[in-house]
């Protein structure tokens, strides 16, 4: 399967699972799960520039630089949403959490987990020179992961019948941890970036 029927059906799927996370994300007041909807959006944006990226650069009058640069975007855009989403969980545990209804946010989350480990499976296996593609698995893994600990916190407040800050704290782990690979990726992009434009002689 060529990487741009790949990065088409992950496109899809992040799209359907915008749309579901938001209205589950309302309906139980989940940071988590709206943390989630808001990577998500992060990560159709990104796909979407990958695609159009990887089309430009191969195209005889195109820019091979293009999918760096549209990693270099799509990890920043993942940045940002993890800066938000820490914000609005160190907000939560100072300010108190509201009611956090456990149930819809363990099968939104676990379902949303299911989605982006076959996102994963269609990304499939990456080159590690291709930065482009790797952005966008780091997106997919961390979906899956910040997911099934959405889920986990749903479990524990749907069988504590409490808990409330456990969204909070499992949303600001996870930011902590996407974000912090987000800026390892975003420092070897202009790492390679550089020695592109100044090659060794």
């Amino acid at each position: 399967m060529s990487k741009e029927r790949r990065l088409g059906l992950v496109l899809a799927v992040n799209l359907v699972m915008i749309g579901g996370l938001v209205v589950v994300g309302l309906l139980s007041h989940s940071l988590g799960v709206f943390s989630a909807a808001a990577d998500y959006v992060g990560d159709a944006a990104g796909v979407a520039l990958s695609l159009v990226a990887l089309r430009i650069s191969r195209h005889p009058r195109g820019y091979p630089r293009a999918t760096s640069y549209a990693a270099l975007v799509n990890a920043s855009l993942l940045l940002l949403v993890s800066l938000v989403v820490a914000a609005e969980g160190i907000s939560r545990l100072v300010g108190g959490s509201p009611t956090v209804h456990g149930l819809p946010v363990l099968i939104a989350s676990v379902v949303a987990a299911a989605a982006m480990i076959l996102c994963a499976r269609i990304l499939g296996p990456i080159e590690s020179e291709d930065v482009n593609m790797r952005s966008v698995m780091l997106d997919t893994v961390a979906d899956a992961a910040a997911a099934l600990g959405v889920a986990v916190a749903g479990a524990i407040i749907l069988l504590a019948h409490g808990l409330y800050w456990l969204d909070a704290a499992v949303a600001l782990v996870i930011a902590i941890v996407v974000g912090y690979h987000a800026l390892r990726l975003i420092r070897e992009v202009l790492a390679g970036l550089r020695r592109d434009s100044h090659p060794a002689t």
